[in-house]
C-alpha cells in the first residue's frame, strides 16, 4: 500500500516527465502543377513546429498562417545562416509574408504560438 502511494504521489508530482514534448519537423512539397500547400496543425506552448522548404534564389515566397485565438506566428530562417527574412523574424510575430528569396538552399519556417497552445493553417506558396 505504500508502495502505491508513492508512486501516485511521483505521478502527481511530475506529470510532465511522461509528457515531454519536442518540437517536430516537416518537409514541404508542393504537389506537381501546383505552387501552393496547406497544412493544418497544432503546436503545444514551448514548443516550435519546423517547416522546411527548397528553393532557388529570387523564386516568390508566400507564407500565411491563421490561427482560431490569432495566437500562432511564424519566423523564416535563411539557409546556411542564423539571419531571419525581414519582417519574418524573432520579434516580427509574423503572420503573412511574401518576398523574392536572397538564396537558393532550404529555408526553415519556424511556427510557435504567442500564448498558449495554438490551432493553425499554415500556407506555403513557391513561385
Amino acid at each position: 500500500m505504500k508502495t502505491i502511494k508513492i508512486i501516485l504521489c511521483l505521478l502527481f508530482l511530475f506529470p510532465a516527465v511522461a509528457s515531454a514534448q519536442t518540437d517536430l519537423f516537416f518537409r514541404v512539397k508542393i504537389p506537381d502543377g501546383k505552387v501552393s500547400t496547406s497544412f493544418s496543425n497544432g503546436v503545444i506552448r514551448g514548443t516550435r513546429n519546423r517547416y522546411f522548404i527548397k528553393a532557388d534564389k529570387d523564386q516568390l515566397l508566400t507564407v500565411k498562417i491563421t490561427s482560431l485565438e490569432n495566437n500562432a506566428c511564424f519566423q523564416i530562417n535563411i539557409p546556411g545562416s542564423k539571419k531571419m527574412l525581414e519582417g519574418a523574424g524573432e520579434l516580427d510575430d509574423a503572420t503573412e509574408w511574401s518576398g523574392k528569396l536572397p538564396k537558393s538552399g532550404d529555408y526553415e519556417i519556424i511556427v510557435g504560438g504567442i500564448r498558449g497552445n495554438a490551432s493553425y493553417v499554415l500556407t506555403v506558396t513557391l513561385k
